[in-house]
């Protein structure tokens, strides 16, 4: 099983984790909060945190946090199959009765899954720059699939293979990769394949907001419109290259309105597909609302509401 990074498992062994001084009871919530990183993520590796600086700046004020970590190059449901045995320890640790997810990008469609098939887990859902209804993105790589053929497939889907298998390997695992399942899940068809079995929180309308409580769950999305927003991170230039191939507002790889589930709480913040998780290391818009705000934010708007 993918172990959890932060606070209390270190390498699959429980260790006891160091206190941390809270500041303030700001972001105190009623359940602890769960975070769950997207395609090609991790939870941490070597000094470099996913969540740069969000944890601490959740539990510096209050909440319980943990990181946690899924296949990178993986397919919803195996995802979210290795999130609800982690949310399921992390209850066994902390006696929590249920949990407050967050995803972000593929993240937030494991978040669903959970949700979905453990509801009574579950106390909210938070997606951040996920592609709800699907990315042009992926589809333009299933449009390179079908020009390249069977066996260039099979090539150029071994290679990324072979790079999310590094990125496990270098989070404490090895796992069996398969970004070709992912890709297609995160295509407009995949997407609504996905919606039809997981429908809670889906806008009806092309660009409207969800149900903000559904099956007991409250449900939230934030996300951005921005591209270049740090001149200091080259990250930022693949984000503008990919945002070529959507029309319309988008973060480099989410359209606007398929980041929408449930109380659409932001969908223009001046960040890109990284920036709303603090990447790369912190390089983000000096002239928007620092990231780890918006999380702060979300956890003391969960305790506001009792979660």
């Amino acid at each position: 099983m993918k172990k959890l990074i932060a606070p209390l498992l270190l390498g699959g062994s429980v260790l006891a984790a160091a206190p941390v001084h809270a500041a303030s009871d700001y972001a105190k919530t009623k359940y602890p909060i769960v975070l769950s990183h997207g395609l090609f993520g991790f939870g941490k590796i070597g000094p470099v945190n996913y969540w740069h600086g969000i944890p601490s700046d959740l539990q510096s004020n209050g909440a319980r946090v943990f990181v946690t970590a899924q296949t990178p190059a993986q397919s919803h449901d195996v995802r979210g199959e290795q999130l609800l045995a982690q949310v399921k320890e992390i209850q066994a640790i902390t006696g929590a009765a249920k949990v407050n997810l967050i995803g972000h990008s593929q993240g937030g469609m494991t978040v669903r899954y959970v949700a979905g098939v453990a509801p009574e887990r579950v106390a909210s859902v938070t997606s951040v720059s996920t592609p709800h209804k699907g990315s042009p993105v992926a589809d333009a790589v299933q449009v390179v699939s079908n020009i390249v053929g069977p066996l260039g497939t099979d090539i150029i889907a071994g290679a990324v293979n072979a790079i999310a298998w590094l990125i496990d390997f270098g989070d404490g695992s090895a796992g069996r990769q398969d970004a070709l399942a992912a890709m297609n899940n995160l295509t407009a068809v995949g997407a609504l394949a996905y919606n039809q079995r997981f429908p809670d929180a889906i806008p009806a309308s092309a660009c409207g907001s969800g149900a903000a409580v559904a099956n007991g769950i409250r449900y939230y999305s934030w996300s951005g419109t921005g591209h270049l927003t740090s001149v200091l991170d080259p990250s930022d230039w693949s984000m503008a290259a990919t945002g070529l191939l959507i029309s319309g507002p988008n973060d480099g790889l989410v359209p606007q309105c398929s980041s929408h589930l449930g109380t659409v709480i932001r969908d223009n913040y001046n960040m890109n597909h990284l920036d709303t998780v603090n990447q790369v290391l912190g390089l983000v818009s000096i002239f928007e609302t620092n990231p780890k705000a918006t999380f702060r934010q979300q956890a003391n708007r969960l305790k506001l509401a009792g979660l």
